[in-house]
């Protein structure tokens, strides 16, 4: 990736703490090993155990002077993991100058957490929304600092059913739809987290990284892996599609911009429903709702 960059800034995040989540694999890992050699102070969020250190082995082989990057286990989907990583960076961290709120999934089948969530809105929207708030004083002390959050076009012709919140009427068979809603909500969660960070120091950012060659959906059953197969040729590297969340993390080009969604290392603009701010504030209370995130509506 770092053949590929050209002309483009480097050491941006040198010496700064960023905190990854979803780096295991796919865009995560990639993200990983760019900022990795770009000298940030790495912090991975990984679910499993072995596969969390297999990460971290293969991002110090790349890092500036072999650095090592923190582990922190954790499983997004549910709410006490979440407050458990907060307080576990919280103690390690005097500053945390990115979040970068990578973690995601589609799952065939609907499922509830043990809170009784639907799971595909627990991981992609409410864990984010859920350890920015816990981690959203430490960003503001760390400031000038960022948070930047994975979304996708698939949010296009998504609605956020505020009726449905559980999907219980409207999962659909393939998983797509309710994931298209959480892609929506990164970016509804975003645009008014941008709103409410404003003069804080703290700026916030979604992005769309493009159909990659990844790990992606293999969770699906063999129909959807060969699916997600046949469409490599068409796919992007994981290393193309990370390009977008490294750039959010360190250029001086966004540093007055907040609450935006990005493609491609610019600025795009998303779905007349993701234009909505009525929605994104009925969503962020929800949300809080849903989280139990005392201090995130400050």
């Amino acid at each position: 990736m770092a053949a590929e960059n050209g002309g483009r800034e480097q050491g941006g995040v040198a010496g700064k703490r960023v905190l990854l989540t979803g780096a295991t694999n796919g865009i995560g890992l990639a993200a990983a090993r760019e900022l990795g050699q770009r000298g940030a102070l790495l912090t991975l969020v990984a679910r499993d155990r072995e596969r969390g250190e297999a990460a971290v082995r293969e991002v110090a082989s790349v890092s500036q002077d072999g650095a090592q990057p923190d582990l922190l286990l954790a499983d997004l989907a549910s709410q006490a993991e979440v407050r458990r990583l907060a307080e576990e960076a919280l103690s390690r961290y005097e500053r945390i100058d990115v979040l970068a709120n990578n973690a995601g999934a589609m799952f065939r089948q609907r499922t509830l957490t043990e809170k009784g969530i639907e799971l595909t809105w627990a991981l992609n929207h409410l864990a984010p929304f859920l350890l920015t708030a816990l981690l959203r004083e430490r960003l503001e002390e760390s400031a000038p600092a960022r948070v930047v959050t994975t979304a996708s076009d698939a949010h296009k012709g998504a609605r956020i059913p505020f009726d449905d919140m559980s999907a219980e009427r409207s999962y659909s068979r393939s998983g797509f739809g309710r994931y298209g809603e959480t892609k929506l909500a990164n970016i509804l969660f975003t645009a008014e987290l941008g709103r409410r960070l404003e003069g804080t120091g703290v700026n916030a950012y979604c992005f769309h990284p493009g159909l990659v060659a990844s790990g992606f959906n293999h969770n699906n059953g063999a129909m959807m892996g060969t699916l997600m197969l046949l469409a490599r040729p068409i796919s992007r590297s994981p290393e193309r599609g990370a390009r977008t969340l490294v750039w959010l993390a360190e250029s001086a080009a966004v540093q007055e911009e907040t609450g935006g969604y990005y493609a491609d290392e610019h600025r795009a603009t998303p779905s007349r429903e993701a234009q909505d701010m009525e929605a994104a504030g009925r969503l962020w209370e929800l949300s809080e709702a849903q989280t139990q995130a005392f201090g995130a509506g400050a």
